[in-house]
C-alpha cells in the first residue's frame, strides 16, 4: 500500500518533523518529511501488506532539532484505517493531551492517485444515477453506467464521482417518487436503478424483444418518463424472479448477502408487499399499522401464501447490491472514490418510521428557514429525528445506516449538516414553512421575555389575530415543551409587528437576533458533537457536510474539530455582505462547486442570476467564461473541487447542451418538482470526445489535482 501522509504543523527555524510508524510485529520507521514553507509537512511511504490495512498498524509524528527529539505527540496514537486500497491519503492533526485536538479524527482518502503535492488536492463531477445516459441505459441512469463514468473521470484525470441519494423511494409509483431524498428505506437500493440484462437471460424471446423496442422508446426522450420506466423495469424483474428466483436463493452469494442485511431485509421486504396488497404506502391505513418482529414470524414464512411476493424483495435487493458493489470495485481500481449523498430524512411513510416509530417526531415535518431560494421557507414533508431516544442506545439506527452505506460508497455528502446541530421543524398543524422553528433550541420563557423588556402575552404575541395570516404572529410555542416559545423567524415583517410601540419592536428585535445568532451557539454545539462523533467515526469514508443556508456561528468550529469538508459554492457566500465569494480563500478541508443539484447550472447563473463581482465582469456565458469560473475553483485550496457534469460541458461549444435551463435538477421551491434531468449525449459520446477530455487533464494537472 502507498500512503501519502500530510499534516499541517508550524515549526521553528531548524526543527523539523517526523513520522513514526509502529507495526504489529514490533518493529518502527521513522521517516523525515518534507514540507511546503507554509507549514504543511508531508511524506509518502510503502508499507507491506503485512504491515498496512490491520488494525495494529499506528503512527505518530514527533519533532527533531539537530538530531534530538524536542517534541512528540502526546494523545492517542493515530491508526491506519482497515482497507484494502492500494492507495491512500492521510491528513492528519497533531495531537495533544487534553487539547481539542484529541477529538480531531484523522482524514483518509483512499483509493486515489498521487499528484506528488504537499497537500493532495482531487476533482471530480456530480451527477444523480438517474441522469446517467448510455447506450444500454433504459429510459433512465442504471448503476452500470456508473462504469463508464469512471472511465472518462479516469481519462480525464479526476479522482471522485458524487451521486445524488440511491435508496428505494418507491411510495406511490408515480413520477412523484423520482424525489431521492424521500426514501421508503434507509437501507435498501432503489430497484429503478438495476440493469435488468446482468440479473439473468429470460427465455421468452418474444418479451425480450417486446423489452427491448420499449426500452429503445424511453431512452430516446430528452427527459426520464419515470412512471412508464418504473412499470416496464417493475413487469421485467417479475419475469426474471420467475425464471431465476429459486436458484438465486440457493446460490452462496445471496445466502452471505441475508444473513449479513437480515436485520432490515426482512423487515423492507415484508413493508414493500403489505404496500403492494394495500395499494398505500400510508401504513396507518393497514390492518398492521404498528410493526412487531412476531409479524416476521406470520408473513415471512413458507407457510405464508404470498411469501414468494416477500421474497422476491429480497431477490431484487440481492442484485442491486451486487451490482453497485461491483461499481465500487471497478471505480477503486481506477484510483477514482464515489461519493454518496446521506439525506437528512425520510419518508414519514417509510419502512424506518414503521419499524422504528420511537425514534421519529411524525407530529412535525422538517424543512428549512427562509432563504434566498425560498423566502416563505421550506417543508420537506419529512418526519424529524427524536434524537433522545436515538441516544438510548448509541444511536444504533443511524450507526448501522452509515455502515451499510461505507459497501458501495468512499466518501459521502451528509445533506443539509445543520440538522445535526437543530432542524428547522413545522408542527404538521401549519401550512407554511414561516412557522417553524428551531429543534432543539433554548427558549423562551414568559418571565425572561419581561425581563429583557418585552411584556409576552400569549393570548395577543402567541395567536394570530381573527381574519390575519397564520404567519402574522411574533412568537411559536414549542410542542415539545409548552409554555416556552420561539420568536417567528422575520416576524418583523408582520402586521403585528407593526403594530408595537417603538420600544417593544426595538425589545423584540433584541430578543429575535440574540436567539437566531447568539443565545443557541454553545447549546447547538453540544447537540452536533453528542451525536456526530460516534456516526462518523463507524466508518471510514471521507465525511463532507452540506453546510450552506442559515448557519450558526458554532457550525465552522464542530466541523473542524471533526474533519468534516465544508461545501464553498459562490453564489452562496459564507461572509456576510459579500454577494460572490472568491474561490481563492476557500479553506483547505472543503469541497467547492460552480453550482448544486437545488441550484441553476453555470450558464443560467453567469447570464441571468450573477450578482455584479470582480472576478467575473461579463454576463455572457461564453466557453470561455465557463472554463475561467471552474479554473478558479480548480486553483482554489479545497481538498476537492467537485463540479455538476453539466458545468463541465459548459466549456465546449461543441458538447454543451442548447438550452440550460432545462439542466436544471431542482427548485427547492417547488414541492412538485419533477426530477428528470437527463443527460442529452450518452457517456460513450463524452469518452470519444478526446480533445475535450484532454483539456479537462490539462487543466487538472496544472492545478494540482
Amino acid at each position: 500500500m502507498k500512503i501519502h501522509f500530510q499534516i499541517d504543523y508550524l515549526t521553528h527555524w531548524g526543527e523539523n518533523l517526523f513520522l513514526c510508524i509502529n507495526t504489529g510485529d514490533g518493529t518502527q520507521r521513522t521517516v523525515r518529511m518534507d514540507n511546503d514553507g507554509s507549514g504543511t509537512w508531508f511524506t509518502d511511504c510503502e508499507l507491506d501488506p503485512k504491515e498496512s490495512g490491520c488494525s495494529d498498524t499506528t503512527y505518530s509524528y514527533m519533532v527533531m532539532t539537530d538530531g534530538k527529539i524536542t517534541r512528540r505527540e502526546e494523545g492517542p496514537l493515530h491508526s491506519i484505517p482497515d482497507t484494502r486500497a492500494s492507495r491512500m491519503v492521510l491528513y492528519d492533526r497533531w495531537k495533544e493531551r487534553g487539547g481539542a485536538a484529541t477529538e480531531q479524527r484523522t482524514v483518509a482518502i483512499p483509493h486515489v492517485h498521487h499528484n506528488m503535492r504537499p497537500r493532495w488536492k482531487g476533482a471530480g463531477t456530480a451527477i444523480p444515477v438517474f441522469s446517467l445516459r448510455s447506450g444500454k441505459s433504459f429510459g433512465i441512469g442504471q448503476f452500470t453506467d456508473l462504469k463508464l463514468l469512471v472511465d472518462w473521470a479516469a481519462a480525464t484525470g479526476q479522482s471522485v464521482i458524487q451521486t445524488l441519494p440511491v435508496n428505494d423511494t418507491t411510495m406511490t409509483r408515480t413520477w412523484r417518487d423520482s424525489y431521492p431524498y424521500s426514501a421508503n428505506s434507509s437501507f435498501a437500493l432503489n430497484p429503478i436503478y438495476i440493469n435488468l440484462e446482468l440479473v439473468g437471460k429470460l427465455s421468452d424471446r418474444v418479451f425480450l424483444k417486446r423489452m427491448e423496442k420499449v426500452r429503445k422508446e424511453l431512452d430516446s426522450l430528452p427527459e426520464i418518463d419515470y412512471e412508464r420506466v418504473l412499470q416496464a423495469k417493475g413487469e421485467y424483474l417479475d419475469r426474471l424472479y420467475d425464471e431465476f428466483g429459486e436458484q438465486c436463493f440457493r446460490s452462496s452469494g445471496y445466502k452471505r448477502f441475508f444473513n449479513a442485511n437480515r436485520s432490515w431485509l426482512e423487515p423492507y421486504a415484508l413493508y414493500c408487499h403489505l404496500r403492494d396488497i394495500y395499494g398505500t404506502a400510508d401504513f396507518r391505513q393497514w390492518k398492521e399499522p404498528v410493526y412487531d418482529k412476531s409479524l416476521l414470524d406470520r408473513y415471512c414464512t413458507p407457510d405464508y401464501v404470498h411469501y414468494n411476493d416477500i421474497r422476491k424483495h429480497c431477490f431484487i435487493q440481492y442484485h442491486l447490491d451486487k451490482q453497485l458493489t461491483d461499481v465500487k470495485r471497478y471505480a477503486n481500481r481506477k484510483g477514482v472514490l464515489l461519493k454518496g449523498d446521506i439525506p437528512i430524512g425520510v419518508n414519514r411513510h417509510s419502512s424506518d418510521v414503521w419499524i422504528h416509530p420511537e425514534l421519529f417526531h411524525t407530529d412535525c415535518q422538517a424543512g428549512a428557514p427562509p432563504d434566498a431560494f425560498a423566502t416563505d421557507g421550506q417543508k420537506w414533508g419529512l418526519p424529524t429525528y427524536n434524537w433522545e431516544n436515538m441516544a438510548r442506545d448509541g444511536y444504533s439506527w443511524f450507526v448501522a445506516r452509515f455502515r451499510k452505506m461505507a459497501d458501495y460508497f468512499d466518501a459521502y455528502r451528509i445533506d443539509h449538516l445543520l440538522g445535526f446541530f437543530r432542524i428547522w421543524e413545522i408542527p404538521l398543524k401549519y401550512s407554511g414553512g414561516l412557522m417553524g422553528r428551531f429543534n432543539p433550541a433554548l427558549t423562551y420563557t414568559p418571565q425572561e421575555m419581561w425581563d429583557k423588556g418585552f411584556p409576552f402575552n400569549p393570548a395577543i404575541h402567541a395567536v394570530a389575530p381573527a381574519g390575519t395570516p397564520e404567519s402574522n404572529v411574533l412568537f411559536l410555542e414549542d410542542t415539545h415543551h409548552p409554555g416556552t416559545y420561539h420568536p417567528r423567524i422575520n416576524a418583523s415583517g408582520t402586521p403585528l409587528f407593526r403594530q408595537l410601540p417603538e420600544q417593544e419592536q426595538a425589545a423584540f428585535r433584541r430578543l429575535h437576533d440574540d436567539f437566531y445568532f447568539s443565545r443557541n451557539n454553545r447549546f447547538w454545539s453540544d447537540a452536533a458533537m453528542s451525536k456526530l462523533p460516534e456516526l462518523i467515526e463507524a466508518t471510514e469514508m471521507l465525511a463532507c457536510g452540506e453546510d450552506l443556508g442559515m448557519i450558526p456561528a458554532c457550525v465552522p468550529e464542530v466541523m473542524d474539530r471533526l474533519r468534516i469538508l465544508s461545501l464553498e459554492v459562490q453564489r452562496m457566500p459564507k461572509t456576510m455582505g459579500v454577494k460572490v465569494s472568491d474561490p481563492s480563500g476557500y479553506p483547505y478541508m472543503s469541497v467547492c462547486t460552480t453550482s448544486t443539484h437545488d441550484m441553476s447550472v453555470l450558464r443560467t447563473w453567469i447570464e441571468e442570476e450573477m450578482e455584479p463581482n470582480r472576478m467575473i465582469t461579463s454576463h455572457k456565458a461564453t466557453t470561455a467564461a465557463c472554463a475561467s469560473v471552474i479554473s478558479a475553483h480548480l486553483a482554489s485550496p479545497s481538498m476537492l473541487a467537485v463540479f455538476p457534469l453539466q458545468d463541465w460541458l459548459s466549456m465546449s461549444r461543441q458538447l454543451r447542451y442548447k438550452d440550460p435551463a432545462s439542466e436544471r435538477i431542482n427548485v427547492p421551491a417547488d414541492p412538485d418538482n419533477y426530477w428528470r434531468y437527463r443527460m442529452h449525449l450518452t457517456l460513450e459520446k463524452l469518452l470519444s470526445a478526446r480533445k475535450f477530455n484532454e483539456e479537462i487533464r490539462q487543466m487538472l494537472y496544472l492545478s494540482g489535482r
